[in-house]
């Protein structure tokens, strides 16, 4: 067994936790919906046009047993009864069928009951061969440019989900394209005032480093040749992009280059939300809603 298949099969003996699939109207959607369930990780109700529901689960040779449909008209309306389900306490989790992450992000938003004192953003768990550990990787989905504020706030959250996971005290390398700190390169600003702000408790429960350039981040050779010492430097739990755009080629550079194999999660908000790709292999998308199921029950502890 793979270590990416162990980590799956971690969350298989909890009761799996109700979720709001929001518009699984294509195969892939309703797929993932349906593995997760025979995975055992999520008693699925799949929101959405109940006809194309069952039109696509005909399609597609599925069996829709055990799991609830309610009927929606259209995505958005797909989107708002999922939000409303999940702030009134009836789903513990969310998962994006095939709809725009905007809309679903939009309707979570607008529930008030929904929100927390944090910025929602995404995170990536990867098993990757070259790595001796798994990776972590925040934020390549959501925040297309944050802001040192919103930095800090995706910091927060992935130290919370690596602490749910068992890292008692996560290693965060917060990368750049250089290591040293460059008046011109914001993000390099960014990421000493993100080391200084873990320094002052306003950032806690990690250890963070940087700037790191990924080569010193990942390896301890590279960090040792250029003269860098760290704790954190070629042993990161975690590994804070500057942008969405560098996070998006990175992990898919791990998944298409590397051999990675990912799952991903949506934290910020008072009930996870497991995104899954058109694009992911069937192990992915179980992994994100394993990654959803542990966090849902972390929250019946202390909720966000």
């Amino acid at each position: 067994m793979t270590e990416f298949e162990l980590f799956i099969s971690s969350a298989a003996p909890l009761d799996p936790v109700a979720c709001g699939v929001v518009h699984p109207c294509d195969e892939v959607s309703l797929m993932g919906a349906i593995e997760s369930m025979q995975a055992g990780m999520i008693e699925p109700v799949l929101i959405g046009p109940e006809s194309r529901i069952l039109a696509e689960a005909e399609k597609a040779s599925l069996s829709l047993k055990g799991a609830r449909i309610i009927n929606a008209d259209h995505s958005h309306h797909a989107a708002e009864i999922a939000a409303e389900l999940a702030e009134k306490g009836e789903v513990e989790g969310l998962m994006k069928g095939s709809l725009h992450t905007d809309e679903l992000m939009h309707a979570i938003l607008a529930r008030s009951g929904l929100r927390t004192k944090r910025r929602m953003s995404h995170i990536s768990r990867f098993n990757v061969p070259a790595y001796k550990k798994p990776l972590f990787i925040t934020d390549p989905a959501l925040n297309i440019r944050p802001d040192l504020a919103q930095k800090a706030d995706i910091v927060q959250n992935a130290i919370c989900l690596l602490q749910i996971l068992g890292v008692e005290r996560p290693k965060v390398a917060i990368l750049s394209a250089v290591e040293t700190i460059n008046p011109s390169l914001v993000s390099t600003l960014d990421a000493a005032a993100l080391c200084k702000m873990a320094d002052r408790g306003q950032i806690v429960g990690g250890e963070l480093d940087g700037p790191l350039a990924f080569d010193n981040a990942i390896s301890m050779e590279a960090a040792r040749v250029k003269g860098i010492k760290s704790n954190v430097a070629g042993q990161p739990d975690v590994l804070v992009v500057p942008d969405l755009e560098s996070g998006n080629m990175l992990i898919k550079q791990l998944e298409y280059l590397a051999g990675a194999a990912g799952a991903g999660i949506v934290l910020g908000a008072r009930v996870p939300v497991a995104l899954t790709s058109r694009a992911d292999p069937a192990a992915s998308r179980v992994a994100s809603a394993a990654l959803m199921k542990l966090v849902a029950y972390a929250y019946r502890k202390k909720r966000p």
